[in-house]
């Protein structure tokens, strides 16, 4: 059989719907409309006379022929991709469009400082970053990889490490501590208020300390929960209670005595960001570049 242009187009749309299970989903990632998607795929198939997709007003499956035409045409593709990316080292200018799904604490200390100096150099490599501390499928939605703590990155995926260990303290402004006195021990926060912080997987954190080996993890008191640093620092700041964070989201609040970190003697040791992927992809070029100037840069130390 005999293949135009057209059907191998179409077979990059087939291979979007046939990663997301989803036409809204594999049009997001290769940039057409959910509509135009589904057209494609109707012709696709009028013209091999076979039907490759299960639709229904929920989901979206393959069909016997879809999953034989998938697992054919599936490794030629990801061989293109590779060789584009070959041929993208010899251009004068990178070029490409990545997604990525950052935590919004890496999103301020780690690409804050990287991203201004990333786009004067690669003007041409556009970068979708969706900032969200909830954990989601990097796959299921579309990225090409994410950022997170070390310790929540999902373990069937790769890892590259972009940042030293991070020390995490208790900090509150000195109206706050005037008030309510200074915290001395971890136990001591009990008569305190903490803004708590609710994780990605919408689990309580619980506060960690760590001092000459003794550690110390509990859940604080509190009445406000919070899953966004920056808007726990501006409570903090506004003396609504004492915040857990990483020290560099609070360095600068610190030097001009806005805020006072309490406790520094107990002060733990964090897994610094990661940035991670499916090791079923190749990271894109211009992924690879962003990595090699964070760690150029090293804003947070490696």
């Amino acid at each position: 059989m005999q293949f135009s242009r057209a059907d191998l187009a179409d077979f990059a749309y087939f291979l979007a719907i046939a990663k997301h299970r989803s036409f809204r989903r594999a049009g997001q990632e290769v940039g057409v409309t959910a509509s135009a998607l589904s057209h494609a795929l109707k012709g696709l198939e009028t013209r091999l006379n076979v039907r490759l997709l299960n639709r229904t007003n929920r989901s979206v499956t393959l069909t016997v022929a879809g999953e034989e035409l998938l697992a054919v045409i599936q490794g030629p593709f990801e061989a293109i991709d590779r060789a584009s990316d070959v041929l993208e080292r010899h251009r004068g200018l990178p070029s490409g469009h990545i997604r990525l799904n950052v935590a919004e604490d890496a999103a301020m200390l780690l690409l804050g400082p990287v991203m201004p100096i990333f786009v004067d150099r690669y003007p041409e490599v556009q970068i979708d970053i969706a900032v969200n501390n909830r954990l989601v499928d990097i796959i299921e939605e579309g990225f090409d990889a994410g950022i997170r703590y070390g310790g929540t990155v999902p373990e069937d995926m790769i890892a590259q490490r972009l940042s030293a260990d991070i020390r995490w303290v208790v900090a509150g402004a000195p109206e706050y501590f005037a008030r309510f006195g200074k915290p001395q021990h971890p136990r001591d926060l009990e008569a305190h208020r903490c803004i708590q912080i609710k994780l990605g997987d919408n689990r309580i954190y619980k506060w960690e300390f760590d001092r000459d080996g003794a550690e110390i993890e509990f859940a604080v008191p509190g009445a406000v929960t919070i899953n966004s640093t920056q808007t726990a620092r501006t409570l903090a700041l506004n003396g609504t209670g004492l915040m857990y964070a990483p020290e560099p989201c609070v360095s600068r609040q610190v030097e001009d005595g806005t805020l006072t970190i309490a406790m520094e003697d107990w002060a733990s040791m964090g897994p610094g960001f990661h940035l991670y992927y499916s090791s079923r992809r190749q990271l894109p070029a211009g992924l690879r570049l962003l990595v090699d100037l964070v760690r150029e840069i090293r804003p947070l130390g490696l």
